[in-house]
């Protein structure tokens, strides 16, 4: 149950109230920023809540136990608040937002209703509207470990133990064509072909400047190389735009074991049955000597 502070309790206990809603955003960059629906600025807890952002807040419901509602809210684009650009580089995606009932007149009568996280977010022209999900909804999210023959690990994380800080590992170039909107042809590389298939590329001038994308195929001929990505980046591709890579590992022990001498950290099972041994029976011709199943 919540307790309402006493200065306002007794302003709701009044004929005539003056409440409104901010938010405060709070990325996964650790950028804070305050937006509130009433028409003059508000400042507390350090944050300034702005006016101008055009932010409203959508109907929603509030349930008891851990279900997994979600709200909405909508705002425009603005200078001064949330740009256009920066939802379109994912900025805001997972950001925790906290919603605040406040006294305008008294700012210090206040509550904080809920704390949820930006799901999707959808433009609209000069406006957007964005989903607000409960915390719960990490709950729905797949827990522990799957058993199979390629690795489960993050290339790189503690369990993976590889150092994507080594130089052999990275490289950087600069985009001299860009042949489609998720390809480009690139300078710089000097890696066999396939040495940074699904690893990640990151732009480090242009438009895109910080963010990160995930490489779908590198191909080398000659002196070509190209590099195609799973998505496109929120703004166009650009001749000029620099970026540095990191190698890609297809979860195979073989990529382990000879493109990273990292056996002893791979997290799969490479020796696992697969359905057809399960599916199996025995036979008079199949030899039994104890040699592991998968090579």
């Amino acid at each position: 149950m919540r307790t309402l502070p006493a200065a306002l309790a007794a302003h709701l206990a009044g004929d005539v109230t003056t409440m409104c809603h901010c938010w405060r955003v709070t990325r996964r960059d650790g950028v804070v920023l305050g937006f509130t629906e009433h028409d003059h600025d508000l400042r507390f807890d350090g944050t300034d809540f702005l006016a101008a952002s055009g932010f409203q807040a959508a109907d929603s419901e509030a349930a008891s136990g851990l279900s997994v509602e979600a709200g909405e809210v909508s705002g425009g684009f603005s200078s001064a608040a949330i740009s256009e650009a920066d939802v379109l580089a994912g900025r805001y995606d997972g950001a925790k937002v906290e919603v605040f009932q406040v006294n305008w007149q008294a700012p210090d009568e206040r509550i904080l209703l809920r704390v949820q996280e930006i799901g999707d977010v959808v433009r609209a022209g000069v406006a957007f509207r964005a989903e607000l999900r409960r915390l719960t909804h990490r709950l729905e999210q797949v827990q522990g470990r799957i058993y199979g023959r390629r690795c489960d690990a993050v290339l790189g994380d503690g369990r993976c133990k590889v150092d994507l800080g080594n130089p052999a590992y990275r490289g950087s170039g600069t985009i001299s064509a860009v042949l489609a909107e998720m390809r480009v042809s690139v300078s710089g590389l000097g890696a066999a072909t396939g040495f940074y298939r699904y690893g990640v590329f990151t732009f480090t001038s242009g438009a895109n400047a910080g963010h990160v994308c995930d490489i779908e195929d590198h191909r080398r001929e000659d002196d070509a190389v190209t590099l195609s990505l799973w998505l496109p980046p929120p703004l166009p591709l650009a001749v000029g735009d620099t970026f540095t890579v990191t190698a890609g590992c297809d979860k195979s022990f073989g990529a382990c074991s000879e493109k990273f001498a990292n056996p002893l950290n791979f997290q799969g099972f490479p020796h696992l049955p697969g359905t057809d041994f399960a599916f199996g029976y025995a036979d008079g011709d199949t030899v039994h000597d104890g040699r592991p199943l998968y090579e």
